[in-house]
């Protein structure tokens, strides 16, 4: 059988890892589907990229920034001629439906037209001198090398998100693409290229997290990681960055929540909740796995919520009538059915799905069911835990001001959203719920590129994607010009 093969991008020049190791990229939805043969790297090649990327460093920190933003506008043009294609290949390899896949191209195309803007608003601060015959400024730097780590569900939005402002900010990149999904930051490294990117700016090293991710972590040349991942493996990577005094981002798990408070839309709080707890097939750091109902309505939400994830039909993201697609890979699924295992244990109630899907149109790939579950209390693992599934809990409460404690009381804190008509509550859940992000009357899923992306406790550190990325992927120089002729001494009681 014939597959394309595929080569690390180091310098220019699409190499073989030294080892001559590969990966096998197959389609989730059909397994004997081989979408490409990829790389298995390790320090060596790491090493090489690098290198690669400090050369390159030299020349494009040079570049004027709205010259480095026209290879992103050219790109995002690019981009949009290639959409389609881009997502075909996408839901291939990652498994989710075609109006999903092509969403997360159309997220790159924006964050491309949006970072490109940025080469022209890289704006540093001008202040007057407490000394006579002085001027004052800070301008904002490069970083230099920067290591970008990207996961499997989202495998080119959130590439985008950290190769797009690195690279207007004047910064050189190694990307090392999550081994289930690595063709899709090919194909927006390639696009890249084609609009102009010189040689060595940005490197893509293919291969796993301890061969390749680490090495990258730990290489002293490497001044910035930037991490999306789950928060066991952010752990590592931020406490073995810290060793080497690099700026770290990590953007992590999530345990997200939707409150439904009695006199909300119910209809509207349904479609939300089913978009945001079955969309990726819950394969979302802000996918909502926990649904918080106030309990006047819990009985019917209930009752139509598992009808509706009933009826959603389960299949290959190709097919267009398909809702729900594969879970990516069989480790995904055994996560999911252990949690199910869990979560009966501990006294909660399934209502519906549970099962991996076997046989038939799904004997030859990595399918499960649409699961819900009630009588969940707050404590138990299955609401607190990430499953990165298609499980969801339901969760009953009395007032608002339980519901808010309840969706606080996890170690993560992402995303969050509130379905009422009560412009009170709004404000006071905005407010309130320890999350980077709430949602009024809309599901816990959806980020827009220029707003900043990221959330509190164990889901990150504190940087953000989106509106807060050029901060991450530059440092601020203060500027002092004396043209007094003579010593001036700032910071020096100077009063007479």
């Amino acid at each position: 059988m014939t597959y394309p093969a595929f080569h690390n991008l180091i310098g220019g020049e699409w190499v073989p890892a030294a080892s001559g190791k590969t990966i096998l990229n197959l389609n989730p939805a059909n397994h004997n589907d081989l979408v490409g043969e990829f790389p298995s790297s390790h320090g060596e090649d790491v090493e090489r990229a690098v290198e690669a990327a400090k050369k390159a460093f030299r020349t494009w920190r040079l570049t004027p920034a709205p010259k480095r933003a026209e290879v992103l506008r050219r790109t995002g043009a690019l981009l949009q001629e290639r959409k389609e294609k881009f997502a075909r290949e996408m839901t291939r390899e990652m498994g989710k439906v075609l109006a999903e896949t092509r969403g997360d191209v159309q997220e790159a195309i924006d964050e491309a037209f949006y970072v490109a803007g940025e080469g022209r608003r890289l704006f540093g601060v001008t202040t007057p001198s407490e000394l006579e015959n002085k001027f004052c400024m800070s301008v904002r730097m490069p970083v230099g090398v920067v290591g970008l780590i990207t996961p499997w569900n989202f495998p080119m939005a959130i590439p985008s998100w950290k190769l797009f402002p690195a690279l207007v900010a004047g910064n050189t990149c190694v990307i090392k693409p999550a081994t289930d999904t690595p063709l899709s930051v090919y194909n927006l490294v390639q696009t890249l290229v084609d609009a102009g990117l010189p040689p060595g700016v940005v490197n893509i090293v293919c291969g796993s997290g301890s061969g390749a991710g680490s090495a990258l972590v730990e290489h002293p040349d490497v001044r910035a990681i930037s991490f999306t991942g789950s928060s066991a493996v952010g752990s590592h990577v931020g406490q073995s960055a810290a060793r080497g005094f690099k700026q770290v981002s990590l953007e992590m798990g999530g345990k997200n929540a939707q409150i439904v408070m009695n006199d909300a839309n119910l209809d509207l709080a349904l479609d939300g909740a089913l978009w945001g707890a079955f969309g990726t097939t819950g394969q979302r750091c802000t996918a909502t796995s926990r649904i918080l109902l106030q309990k006047g309505i819990a009985a019917e939400f209930t009752e139509k919520f598992v009808a509706r994830a009933k009826k959603l039909k389960v299949g290959n993201g190709l097919d267009e009538t398909v809702e729900v697609g594969p879970q990516v890979n069989a480790a995904q699924i055994e996560t999911s059915a252990m949690y199910v295992e869990i979560a009966r244990e501990e006294g909660a109630k399934l209502l519906t799905g549970g099962r991996a899907l076997a046989g038939g149109e799904y004997a030859h790939g990595t399918f499960f069911e649409p699961t819900v579950f009630a009588n969940v209390k707050p404590a138990m693992r299955i609401a607190r835990e990430e499953v990165f599934g298609p499980v969801v809990s339901l969760i009953e409460f009395e007032t608002f001001e339980e519901a808010v404690e309840i969706a606080n009381s996890i170690d993560y804190g992402l995303s969050t959203a509130l379905y009422t008509k009560d412009v009170n509550r709004a404000f006071a859940a905005i407010r309130d719920l320890e999350a980077g992000i709430t949602y009024i009357n809309a599901p816990t899923i959806g980020a827009e590129v220029h707003l900043p992306f990221g959330g509190v406790k164990q889901t990150g550190n504190g940087h953000r994607e989106g509106l807060g990325a050029i901060d991450f992927f530059t440092t601020w120089k203060a500027v002092y010009v004396d043209y007094s002729d003579k010593l001036q001494r700032a910071q020096i009681d100077n009063a007479e």
